[in-house]
């Protein structure tokens, strides 16, 4: 069973920056895309920024020229970058993976952290 876990939230002041981290473990394992997302009070879940395995990255329009993603393929894991915070940026950041299901499979199933939370003070 793949375990992501999750590494580097806290409290920062406005203009500060934090980097996230998340790794996977198990045996054998194979992703496909891993991405960052995050949840506020009252919202729903929020694409933050995604990496495919072959280092293609999309961002939102919010954390563009603010945050990067990078990814290590060899260790499974992905660091966010957070730059320039906001308050709006205070969330409950979630780490998410596509795992292949098995190996030679073409289905890849969503896996995802139990969350670290980020607060960004005015």
């Amino acid at each position: 069973q793949v375990q992501l876990v999750e590494s580097g939230g806290g409290l920062v002041q406005a203009g500060g920056s934090l980097t996230l981290s998340c790794a996977a473990s198990g045996n054998s394992v194979s992703i496909n895309a891993m991405g960052w997302y995050r949840q506020a009070p009252g919202t729903q879940r929020e694409l933050v920024a995604t990496v495919t395995s072959g280092g293609s990255t999309n961002y939102a329009e919010s954390v563009k020229g603010r945050f990067t993603i990078s990814r290590d393929n060899t260790k499974n894991s992905v660091l966010l970058q957070m730059n320039s915070l906001r308050p709006e940026d205070s969330a409950v950041y979630y780490c998410k993976a596509d795992v292949r299901a098995f190996a030679g499979s073409n289905t890849f199933i969503p896996r995802w952290g139990q969350g670290t939370q980020v607060t960004v003070s005015s």
